[in-house]
Order: C-alpha cells, then structure tokens, then sequence
C-alpha cells in the first residue's frame, strides 16, 4: 500500500523552500548558470566538429564531456527552476526515478571519463612519438564507450535499490533533487546493507578512476620534470591544465557526497554542494577550457570571424 501510494503521489522536493527568499536569488543563479551551461557546451562539440584542427582525441573526449554536462543538467534543472519558481515542490514517482536514475547515472560517467582524458594527456605527454598509433579512432570510440557504459550500469544497480527502500509513507525528500544521500536518509529500515554496496560500486566507479587520474599525472609530472626547455615545461603543462581543474572541482565534491556514511550527512552542506557540481561545474568547464587552450580559442575566432563576415 505504502509503495502504491507513493507511485501514484510521488514526492515533495522540500529544497530551501524555508528560506523563500533564498529561492528567489536561486531562481535567477540557476537559471543564468543553465543558460551558460548550454551555450558553452554547444560552442565546444560544435567546434570540435567543424574546426579540423580539433579533430584530435583530446577533443573528441572534451565534446563528450560537454554533451555530457548537457544532459547532466537538463536531467535536473528544469524541475529545480520549476521548484524554486512557486510554491509547488512536487515530483512524481516516475520523475523522480528518472532523475535519480541519470543523476547518477550520468556523474559515474563523468568520473569514467575524466580518468580517460588523463590517459589521453598520459599518453601525449609521455609518448608523443606514439601518440597518434595510440590513441587511434578505434581505441578512443571503445574508451568512451566504456565509461558511458559503466555510469549507466553502476545506476541500473543502485537507482531501483534506492528507490525500493520502504519510507513508511515518508514523501518528504530534504533537498532540490530526487538524489541518492537524501532518498535513503528518508528510509524507515537498516540501510547498511545499501551503503555498503553503494561504497562497494564508488570504489569502482569513483575511487578507482581517480587512482588512474592520479598515476597518469605522476607519469606526467615526472615527464614534464625532465624537460630541459622552460617553453616545453610549459606548453606540457598548459595541455593538462585544463583537465587537472575540472577533475579537482568534480571530484571534491563528489568524494564529500558519495564516500560517507548517511548518518554523517549534512543535509544543508549537501545541498549547496550539489547546487555547486549541478550548475558551477558544467557550466565553468567550457570557460576552463577556452581561457586555457589556445587551439580552442583560434577556432573560437575563426568562428566568429566567419559569422562576422556573413553578417557583412
């Protein structure tokens, strides 16, 4: 019955609706973040497509990275503006399910792919002279398949488990999003058992990804060291630059959400943490990009150059 009745009324996202104020001045930052997210993600695939210079494996992986972060917030902003937007803090059973499911599904993605955008600078840095037979076509399409693949396999495990949960007809969710910390701290049973799993499957899809970020830039820090020119010490880095931000803003947040115990979880710190790698993050990887990369800032110009001269 209590399953029934939770399907057919769903769940009410209580967010900061305490503090309306507050969802006011959010309304606005969200909205402006999601609106930068899509233009600075559309300019990088669309870039990486167009510009020949940037059909490399580096750019192949920072296009997926983009529509990645696309989807990510598409899959969770329209119903927070919708939230913050009045006094109507519903979602359904099965909106919540959808969200859960690629919220999740989606950040293991992420987590997979970064660790292969390190390989990728590895393999650049340390074996320039290979590079290309490398990271050849075949091998980048199978790479970034896999890390699609995982992030959504480590949610067809974890999302219905969590969903499953009984919640003695608890629809109160505290936070903005129908996310996994604050779906099993609303359960009304031992959820040990989940949290281990959970912790289980982070080692694989988050832990381990990021050992394989951090022994590719030992590698990479050891190369750049041995670079007797001050020119290549800093065109090594500035390939890996970018890169080392992103996963450095990713990953600090996602450890602090997804690698402690439930009991331990504050809900408002949880809250403006997934305020900040839902919005901040995707939408500053573009800029991360473009300020840091002068490949992507030619093609940049170039683009703008031609629409200037169509314009005309």
């Amino acid at each position: 019955m209590e399953g029934h009745n939770i399907s057919s009324e769903g769940f009410i996202l209580v967010g900061f609706s305490d503090r309306p104020r507050l969802e006011l001045v959010l309304f606005v930052v969200v909205l402006t973040f999601y609106l930068l997210t899509l233009l600075g993600n559309i300019a990088i695939i669309a870039l990486s497509a167009l510009d020949p210079r940037l059909h490399t494996p580096m750019y192949f992986f920072l296009a997926n990275l983009s529509f990645l972060d696309m989807c990510f917030t598409t899959g969770s902003i329209p119903q927070m503006l919708y939230n913050l937007s009045g006094p109507d803090k519903t979602i359904s059973y099965l909106g919540c399910a959808i969200q859960l499911y690629f919220v999740l599904a989606l950040g293991g993605v992420e987590c997979v792919l970064l660790a292969v955008m390190a390989y990728d600078r590895y393999a650049a840095v340390c074996k320039p002279l290979h590079y290309t037979v490398i990271m050849h076509p075949r091998l980048c399409g199978r790479l970034a398949s896999a890390a699609w693949l995982s992030g959504f396999g480590n949610s067809l495990i974890m999302a219905p488990q969590t969903l499953m949960l009984p919640r003695c007809g608890h629809r109160r969710v505290d936070h903005f999003l129908c996310e996994m910390p604050a779906l099993i701290g609303m359960a009304c049973v031992d959820t040990v058992p989940l949290e281990a799993l959970a912790f289980a499957l982070a080692i694989f899809i988050i832990l381990a990804p990021l050992i394989l970020i951090l022994i590719s830039y030992g590698h990479i820090a050891r190369a750049v060291f041995r670079i007797k020119s001050a020119a290549g010490r800093k065109k090594a880095f500035n390939t890996c630059s970018s890169h080392l931000t992103v996963v450095s803003l990713f990953y600090g947040t996602i450890i602090y959400m997804y690698l402690q115990p439930a009991n331990t979880y504050s809900q408002d710190q949880g809250k403006f943490l997934t305020l900040f790698y839902t919005i901040v993050t995707p939408s500053v990887n573009p800029l991360i990009y473009t300020l840091r990369n002068r490949d992507v800032k030619e093609a940049l110009k170039k683009a703008l150059g031609k629409a200037d001269a169509g314009a005309s």
